[in-house]
């Protein structure tokens, strides 16, 4: 349990973990609750029990970015040594080899957004307000949003984002690919846990090389991530997950397989 940042279960998903940001008023991404995600991020990880992951900053906000203050007066020196930090924090929950969807409730901005790029999948409250601020500082994104947002919305619309750093209200943000799912605000919560739910019960050594492989192949050409991608594939046959599911599709037909995570 960190001050800010802890793991919870959700009760009626066991096997759904929930990394829940709780830093008042905004939950600002200060160097504690950059470290805090961090840890979180390692846990869930390694809990074989946990097939799932959500992360969620309540039902007020999700996070509205990093802590100015706290950034303000550093220089160059006391800033490259920070903002590794920072990127680390986000990548170890962006490595997270198992399925993540981010809960978005307010706003996501800054830091926030890129806590939401580094997950599998977006689902935004209708109110809720995205984007990437940074230039108004006089300065760019530092956690991942160059590189992450392009990669997922496209170059122009990402560099409209970063050099305007407007915000961008939901439906723009479900309609050019940033979130995945746009529901009421009181169903965000649920809405997520429901959806990594249904990712629990498959193959997690699978769906781990899955997530692997297309996250590994989109950094690299294109015959390099087929060999990736032929790597894994090959590499399932050695689980225990992959003669039930073979087998069970040969004696019942498709979808009734019961996968171990072995």
């Amino acid at each position: 349990m960190g001050e800010f940042v802890r793991v919870e279960r959700d009760g009626g998903h066991p096997a759904v973990a929930v990394i829940r940001l709780d830093r008042p008023k905004m939950n600002a991404i200060d160097a504690r609750v950059q470290r805090e995600l961090g840890a979180a991020a390692a846990r869930v990880s390694a809990d074989d029990d946990v097939r799932a992951v959500v992360v969620y900053g309540g039902e007020r906000v999700f996070a509205a970015g990093a802590d100015v203050k706290e950034m303000s007066e550093m220089g160059f020196a006391e800033m490259a040594d920070h903002s590794r930090v920072l990127q680390d924090s986000l990548t170890a929950v962006a490595r997270i080899p198992k399925p993540v969807i981010a809960a978005i409730t307010g706003f996501a901005l800054g830091g926030g957004c890129e806590l939401a790029l580094c997950a599998d999948f977006r689902v935004a409250a209708e109110d809720a307000r995205l984007g990437q601020p940074e230039i108004r500082l006089g300065v760019i994104p530092g956690a991942g949003g160059t590189q992450r947002l392009p990669r997922l919305i496209g170059p122009a619309r990402a560099k409209d984002l970063i050099f305007t750093g407007r915000h961008v209200a939901a439906e723009e943000a479900l309609s050019i690919g940033l979130v995945d799912a746009v529901v009421p605000e009181a169903d965000v919560y649920g809405h997520a846990v429901a959806m990594a739910a249904s990712y629990a019960g498959g193959p997690a050594l699978a769906l781990r090389a899955a997530k692997q492989a297309i996250d590994g192949g989109l950094e690299t050409d294109l015959a390099t991530g087929l060999e990736i991608e032929r790597m894994h594939f090959a590499g399932l046959f050695a689980t225990e997950d992959q003669k039930a599911g073979m087998r069970s599709f040969i004696e019942e037909g498709p979808g009734k397989a019961r996968f171990s995570g072995r």
